[in-house]
């Protein structure tokens, strides 16, 4: 058998071993002063879009309104207006820097449906391209990311500003 060495996964397991008492992090990080630091590439009147820590592929956002509730019918027609057009925004960023080949555009409502953090809605917008998916994730259940996200952090955030 080959090993495949993925040390940082390590910070993955660790954080979701963690008491989650600290709070929501959707809550907290768009408070703090370090966008880059938080992997936060745009902010919004009433949501932000923020790279995903642990992406299923480069350039894979989130889009969250500041508001913590765990369904999105709870959220008013302000913040689901903005929110659909900061997911356009996003989908023109994406395009525009990383030019992926499609969209994987939704949102997981709860633990059972695959919600990391179920108790602050999300969406996801996950890039893909033709051939991305490769006998790593099938057969070694590895996915192989080309980018340090600190780099599409740079390239995403200049683009948000580019379109204001």
């Amino acid at each position: 058998m080959k090993t495949l060495w993925a040390p940082w996964r390590m910070e993955y397991i660790l954080e979701a071993k963690e008491d989650k008492s600290e709070g929501c992090i959707f809550c907290k990080k768009p408070g703090e002063k370090n966008n880059r630091k938080n992997l936060i590439v745009f902010k919004a009147h009433y949501c932000f879009v923020m790279l995903n820590k642990y992406p299923y592929n480069n350039g894979h956002v989130m889009i969250i309104p500041y508001i913590h509730v765990a369904d999105p019918l709870l959220l008013d027609d302000k913040t689901l207006l903005e929110v659909q057009h900061t997911i356009n925004k996003s989908i023109r960023v994406l395009r525009q820097t990383i030019e992926p080949h499609g969209l994987n555009i939704g949102m997981n409502l709860g633990r059972t449906a695959g919600a990391g953090i179920d108790d602050h809605v999300h969406w996801h917008l996950v890039p893909r391209w033709n051939g991305d998916t490769n006998f790593m994730p099938v057969i070694s259940e590895t996915k192989v990311l080309s980018e340090a996200l600190d780099k599409t952090w740079s390239k995403l955030n200049r683009a948000f500003k580019n379109l204001e």
